[in-house]
């Protein structure tokens, strides 16, 4: 197998967006728990998203979502971010809040409506400019509930134009990344439910349009990992919003439910050429998508860059040349059997030990405590109101 000193030069470098979201309250459809230290601003989450940074070297760039993380300077924000070390990265539109978009935004019937998206994407897009953000991202809450409700093929053609308006306003050096869940809040049809539907809708954008894969967006016992080999194959795949799921949406810290898939995912990322660090050519952004509802916002971000961290050294210790030989003489538990072998493996001595060589505390979880930030915010973030996803 693969030595870890092998492959230590591939975990530098290694980026992990983390969201601002992560860092305000969040719960439930029945209830947001409020907790002490929460941020109250944008530039306080900043500050909390350059603390993950700082303590392990894997976060260097926080996505911010529109309207939720309206300031009225993002050129001082994003001179403000530099200050903290990190910068700002993925701006994330948000057309599932407001009245006029209870039917739908860009696949609205009324054209109006659909104007009102659009524009709250040019709005997006000016924050992009402000910022240096590369990447927009479009979730999209629209569907139907009920057979009939809606013209299915009417709403992918209007959706498919609305893109088209948006793409055009963006520069050359920006991309437009759609995301897609296979239902919710739609039951009956969701617009962009699948990555076939994202990637039908960006293929017909060009070049600079591309696919986010949430990793909690799919029906269960979906192969996760086929998709991103084949959104590599096509040159498609934008970016990862990492998170887990136990029965749906959950966005709990990625790892948590089902490590074994976070592995999986990761070593078809490096075999299809989508891992930065090894191929400097990939544009495959690593992001964070969580709600941390009842657990320490700070902490819950520092596991899940450290978790993403670690499942890619394991699958970095794949020895690719005996599994390609395993595979190709059909020896079916052979190549299994390399395969498992670097999932089992536990790197996390020799990740603390490289942390160390780097100025990084080896348990960064640790250090986090000790340190006495949570405490520190809790008792200057009083007053105010705190930030939360809605």
């Amino acid at each position: 197998m693969t030595s870890f000193t092998q492959i230590a030069p591939l975990l530098e470098g290694q980026a992990i967006e983390v969201p601002s979201w992560a860092y305000g309250n969040s719960g439930t459809r029945f209830k947001v728990f409020g907790s002490p230290g929460t941020p109250r601003t944008v530039e306080e989450k900043v500050a909390d998203a350059a603390t993950v940074h700082r303590f392990t070297g894997l976060a260097p760039a926080v996505s911010l979502h529109i309207p939720w993380d309206l300031v009225d300077d993002y050129t001082a924000l994003r001179a403000y971010a530099g200050e903290l070390g990190v910068s700002i990265g993925t701006i994330n539109s948000n057309t599932f809040q407001d009245d006029d978009y209870k039917l739908g935004a860009l696949t609205h019937v009324d054209r109006k409506v659909r104007q009102k998206a659009i524009d709250h994407h040019f709005e997006c897009i000016d924050v992009m400019n402000a910022t240096g953000s590369r990447d927009l991202k479009i979730w999209l809450a629209e569907g139907s509930n009920y057979p009939g409700q809606g013209d299915i093929r009417g709403r992918q053609d209007r959706l498919a134009q609305s893109l088209q308006t948006i793409y055009a306003r963006l520069s050359d050096d920006q991309r437009l990344v759609l995301e897609y869940k296979f239902f919710e809040p739609a039951f009956y049809h969701t617009d962009v439910p699948d990555w076939g539907t994202s990637y039908t809708q960006v293929a017909a954008l060009g070049d600079r349009a591309m696919v986010c894969l949430d990793t909690g967006h799919h029906a269960p016992g979906t192969n996760v990992e086929f998709i991103v080999a084949q959104l590599l194959r096509l040159g498609k795949l934008g970016s990862f919003d990492f998170n887990s799921r136990f029965y749906a949406d959950d966005d709990l810290i990625v790892g948590a439910a089902d490590p074994f898939q976070l592995f999986r995912i990761i070593f078809e990322v490096i075999r299809g050429g989508g891992y930065a660090p090894s191929n400097p050519d990939s544009e495959v952004a690593f992001m964070l998508d969580q709600c941390h509802n009842i657990e320490d916002k700070i902490p819950g971000q520092i596991r899940s860059v450290l978790n993403v961290q670690e499942m890619t050294a394991r699958a970095l210790l794949v020895d690719r040349d005996a599994l390609t030989a395993a595979q190709e003489s059909g020896d079916v538990l052979g190549a299994n059997g390399i395969f498992m072998d670097a999932f089992y493996t536990d790197v996390r001595p020799d990740l603390a030990a490289w942390r160390e060589t780097r100025g990084l505390p080896a348990d960064p979880m640790r250090a986090y405590a000790e340190s006495g930030y949570q405490q520190q915010i809790e008792a200057d973030r009083v007053g105010g109101t705190q930030a939360g996803w809605n």
